[in-house]
């Protein structure tokens, strides 16, 4: 492991020294986010898949740097091991901006989200996040507020998200409004239209279109040399081979929904029982079409990673 310069950081951050390398040499790096491993999947597809995303990271010539939290400092970049540990543990803390000054400050272990994970890659210097779906605003936000700190945290941290657009689960159109009020950059690539997660159209228009790497990367330069700051999201549809259409996936939505409020579930245990719900409703083609989407996310931030290290 490496250490930042910054002293405050050093007590903090541990950058892996594959990725501290690909950095000080200026090639590409892949920023992962660790809930997907800990609160998204079940194991043992919760490890495949992220060994498989690793994989897929490195065969594109770019250095993967899944971030997670382990004895109360931040890892940038892990070790099969560590992968192998996260995959196994139960009762994780899920980590976002407010919980990671608590979870470092008690030595605790934690997986970061959307947000948390920009967060530490922009500390570590890396550009381009590949996830599954963001956090947005939840159905309902209008009478419990349940909206997600991923939309903050891309109006404040330097860093593209390459995603297969917002979670199906939430309400695609209001989190399309608020990231347009927080000036964060939607950029549809090569689509027109806001991917839905398991679905490749939503029927929402999306602000911008991109058709290759090397125009996103513009979009980057341009947007970061203006002093503008926050980051973009790039819109990655699943493969149309893998996709489950919209029509067929919102009655299993709405069930997962009716269950989650049944059952009482609020707050940060919404998304992972929504998942999980939608897993067994589909006879796992949801978990089929996640692993998928997320895959596809990472071979295209490789691209983008690269194209971005040249301009």
């Amino acid at each position: 492991m490496t250490v930042p310069t910054d002293p405050a950081l050093a007590e903090r951050l541990d950058i892996h020294q594959p990725v501290a390398e690909a950095l000080r040499q200026g090639r590409p790096v892949v920023a992962l986010e660790s809930t997907i491993i800990t609160h998204g999947m079940p194991f043992p597809r919760n490890l495949e898949t992220a060994m498989a995303v690793e994989a897929d990271i490195r065969a594109g010539d770019a250095v993967p740097a899944t971030i997670a939290v382990l004895e109360g400092r931040i890892r940038i970049g892990l070790e099969e091991s560590d992968l192998r540990r996260l995959a196994a543990m139960e009762a994780v803390a899920k980590v976002s901006r407010a919980d990671l000054p608590v979870v470092l400050s008690q030595g605790a272990a934690g997986a970061t989200t959307v947000a948390a994970t920009m967060i530490c890659a922009a500390l570590a210097g890396i550009p381009v996040f590949a996830t599954g779906g963001i956090g947005g605003v939840h159905r309902g936000a209008e009478s419990n507020f349940d909206i997600s700190a991923d939309l903050q945290e891309l109006a404040r941290s330097p860093v593209a998200v390459v995603c297969a657009g917002a979670k199906a689960i939430l309400d695609l159109a209001k989190t399309l409004e608020v990231l347009e009020t927080l000036g964060v950059p939607v950029i549809g690539y090569g689509c027109d239209t806001l991917p839905a997660f398991y679905s490749r159209d939503s029927g929402l228009a999306v602000p911008a279109r991109c058709d290759t790497p090397r125009e996103v990367a513009a979009v980057m330069t341009a947007k970061w040399a203006l002093g503008l700051g926050g980051g973009l999201i790039v819109a990655n549809p699943i493969p149309a081979e893998d996709e489950i259409p919209a029509a067929a996936m919102e009655a299993k939505i709405a069930q997962a929904q009716e269950d989650a409020r049944a059952e009482g579930i609020e707050g940060k245990a919404v998304t992972p029982f929504l998942l999980s719900r939608l897993e067994a409703l589909t006879g796992g083609a949801s978990l089929t079409a996640n692993v998928a989407l997320v895959r596809n996310n990472a071979r295209l931030a490789v691209a983008v990673a690269g194209a971005y290290c040249e301009v």
